[in-house]
């Protein structure tokens, strides 16, 4: 292949693994402006609209690192394109549900095809660029369009509500699918099949792991069943490991935490989804509740975060190409932490506006934070590494909804002083990730 015919083809391959990942990403906040209207045509509490939402980041996050090793093992091109079948199919079904029960069944089967898609688009990018320059501007548009899809998920929500219903919100998924089913399949180049065996010990004992943990976080305050998931979720976390760390063929190799920049940029990931999921929930919430905000005007007070977003996101990867990732990583945890403590003092549309503007400075950090994970593990466990990043992730997603969302509304009146106070002191400890993940001074690209 020419070089001629290769840049096009690299960049509709981009374009395709973009668009998937851009559909995971708005489907996991754009329920977030519609729960109220959910809730009113299916019923339900704010338990229920907390499943509607969790149930699809707590099966996201759970079965990424199972479609890690899935794509290592037979391909990360065709997983990818199964799970965007398996989103496609999610999403429709959503669209069709006549209760809420199953609703949260279909917004899992959206987590579960989302789950094997998102790694492996990651993986894939890796993989189709392997010069450092080019990988990290990849990354930085990649990191850019899909943290635009979840800041512009409340906005596209209040546009379809007020157009049509809040079933349109799922209906709008299905041609996206299908183009970045076919996208992918004709330019993005497969990846070399490994001969890693499964491990259904790890799958089976992770994924209710992470259920458990997520789910008892939900209820707690709502129901006696709280603090029993909790446990049960520690405690099979805790299986997980032991019976991982003697497993001869692990679906986690403990040994991948080993390397301090993996470790440390994996955590920061956990705290930029626990901080962003949760924020744009509690934002959410809090327009349309105490400062009476309709589904459409919440949606086009948020289009600002939508823009400071896409914004950062994209310098993310020109400011790492340049300087490497530390720099961008400090500013946009340190610019989110002085955005959540303008929310936590916020009591007008405006002020949350200007608050959520600076906070979503944190999309200066993703891209970066990708880089610094991707670049230490070898080439045969990169989609398991692009798993583990994207399971720590999610797993952030489904604990920032549930914990900001039960302190949100943890008092007589919605407040959003106590969740935002989290936040800050989250993005503190995500600076100190930052800075033990590039102890070391890095290399600008040249």
């Amino acid at each position: 292949m020419t070089a001629t015919t290769t840049a096009p083809r690299q960049r509709l391959a981009l374009i395709a693994l973009c668009l998937a990942f851009f559909i995971v990403q708005l489907d996991a906040t754009v329920v977030n402006v519609a729960v109220e209207a959910i809730r009113r045509d299916l019923g339900g509490g704010l338990g229920g609209e907390q499943w509607v939402i969790a149930s699809y980041t707590i099966a996201l996050a759970a079965g990424m690192l199972t479609a890690g090793s899935l794509g290592d093992r037979y391909g990360s091109r065709r997983v990818c394109v199964l799970g965007t079948v398996v989103f496609g199919v999610g999403s429709a079904l959503c669209s069709l549900a006549p209760s809420i029960p199953v609703l949260i069944v279909a917004r899992t089967v959206q987590g579960v095809g989302a789950a094997a898609l998102l790694p492996c688009s990651l993986a894939l990018i890796v993989r189709q660029f392997p010069e450092p320059r080019e990988r990290a501007h990849a990354l930085g548009l990649w990191g850019g369009i899909a943290a635009i899809g979840l800041a512009t998920g409340p906005v596209a929500g209040g546009v379809l509500i007020a157009l049509a219903d809040w079933r349109a919100i799922f209906w709008v998924n299905v041609p996206f699918a299908v183009l970045a089913v076919v996208l992918t399949s004709r330019y993005v180049v497969e990846s070399v099949p490994g001969n890693r065996r499964l491990d259904p010990y790890g799958l089976v004992l992770g994924t209710v792991a992470l259920s458990a943990l997520a789910g008892g976080l939900i209820q707690v305050g709502q129901s006696g069943w709280a603090l029993p998931l909790i446990a049960a979720g520690l405690l099979t976390g805790l299986a997980f490991v032991l019976v991982e760390r003697h497993r001869r063929d692990p679906m986690l190799p403990l040994e991948i935490f080993s390397s301090r920049p993996f470790s440390a940029a994996s955590t920061a990931g956990l705290i930029f989804n626990f901080c962003l999921y949760g924020t744009l929930l509690c934002l959410s919430l809090y327009l349309q509740g105490p400062l009476h905000q309709s589904a459409f005007a919440t949606g086009m007070l948020t289009l600002p975060l939508t823009v400071a977003i896409g914004i950062g996101a994209t310098a993310s990867g020109r400011l790492t190409a340049r300087f490497g990732p530390r720099v961008p990583m400090l500013i946009g945890f340190s610019l989110a932490g002085l955005g959540a403590v303008l929310l936590a003092a916020a009591g007008s549309p405006p002020l949350v506006v200007a608050g959520g503007v600076v906070l979503c400075c944190c999309s200066i950090a993703m891209p970066a934070m990708t880089s610094v994970a991707m670049s230490t593990p070898p080439e045969e466990h990169t989609g398991l590494a692009a798993g583990v990043l994207n399971t720590a992730r999610q797993t952030g997603g489904a604990l920032g909804t549930a914990v900001l969302g039960t302190l949100l509304t943890a008092g007589s009146t919605m407040s959003l002083s106590v969740p935002m106070t989290i936040v800050a002191l989250a993005y503190a400890a995500a600076v100190g990730c930052t800075l033990l993940a590039t102890r070391r001074r890095e290399p600008a690209v040249r």
